[in-house]
C-alpha cells in the first residue's frame, strides 16, 4: 500500500526535525553555497529555504532581509513536490504564482528555480532556489551547478546530524564513566533526581539500549533446578 500524502507529509517534517536546524544561527558553510549559486547563476536572490508545516524558514540567504515566510505562498512548496528542479521563468504568466503576493509586491518574484533538498531516505524538506526580478532561463550547466549545490547542502545537514549524534555519544559515556550510586543489596541505581530505579532503565535513559532478558546458566541451576541443562 503506498503511503497517504498526510503520512509522507508527517515523514518529511520529522526528517526535517531531525536535523535540529530551523531557527539556527546563519554558518559560513550554508552561506558559501547560496552566494556561489547567485554569483554561478547571474541572479540578485538566492535561498536556502525549510518547508515547515506552516512556513518556510531561510537557513541561508542572498539578496533579502527576511527570514521567513508563510508557506501559503510560497514558490519552494510547489518545489517540493517533485524530485524535479522546478524552473518558473516568468512567475506573472504562471497561473499557480501571477496573484501570489511576492509576485505583486516585494521581493518581486519573475524568475525562479528550485531545486528539492532531498533527504538520504527521500524526504524533500526544502530547497536550494534562485530568484530574478526579470524573465529569464537557465544553461544547463548552470543548471548542473545548482543542483550539485542542493546536494552540498544535504551534505552539511548531514555532517550535523552525525556530529549531533557523536557529541550526544560522548556525553552518555562521560555518564557513565562517572561514579554511579548502585544499592549493595537490589542493585538498583539511583538517578541524578535521587530517584532509584533498575538498571535497565538507567542504562536506556542514558545510552538508548534495548534489552531483551534471559536466565544465565548458573541462575537457571540455582532457581530452576527442575530444568535441565541445555547440551
Amino acid at each position: 500500500m503506498r503511503p497517504s500524502a498526510a503520512s509522507r507529509e508527517q515523514a518529511r517534517l520529522e526528517a526535517l526535525q531531525g536535523y535540529r536546524i530551523l531557527d539556527t544561527e546563519a554558518e559560513q558553510a550554508y552561506d558559501d553555497i547560496t552566494l556561489l549559486a547567485a554569483q554561478l547563476c547571474d541572479v540578485p536572490i538566492a535561498l536556502i529555504s525549510l518547508v515547515d508545516a506552516e512556513r518556510q524558514w531561510f537557513k541561508s540567504r542572498v539578496g533579502v532581509d527576511v527570514e521567513e515566510t508563510s508557506r501559503d505562498v510560497s514558490f519552494c512548496a510547489h518545489a517540493i513536490l517533485s524530485d524535479e528542479t522546478l524552473v518558473v521563468r516568468d512567475a506573472r504568466e504562471d497561473d499557480r504564482f501571477q496573484d501570489n503576493p511576492l509576485v505583486c509586491s516585494e521581493p518581486n518574484i519573475v524568475f525562479y528555480a528550485g531545486v528539492p533538498l532531498r533527504t538520504p531516505e527521500g524526504a524533500r524538506i526544502g530547497t536550494l532556489c534562485v530568484i530574478d526580478h526579470r524573465p529569464r532561463e537557465l544553461s544547463p550547466t548552470q543548471l548542473q551547478a545548482l543542483e550539485a549545490l542542493a546536494r552540498q547542502v544535504v551534505l552539511q545537514l548531514e555532517l550535523k546530524r552525525v556530529s549531533d549524534q557523536l557529541a550526544g555519544a560522548l556525553e552518555r559515556i562521560d555518564v557513565m564513566e562517572e561514579l554511579i550510586p548502585i544499592c549493595s543489596y537490589c542493585k538498583g541505581i539511583r538517578n541524578d533526581e535521587g530517584y532509584w530505579g533498575t538498571v535497565e532503565a538507567f542504562i536506556k535513559s542514558h545510552a538508548n539500549v534495548e534489552f531483551s532478558h534471559g536466565v544465565c546458566e548458573a541462575c537457571m541451576a540455582k532457581h530452576f533446578p527442575e530444568v535441565p541443562p541445555l547440551p
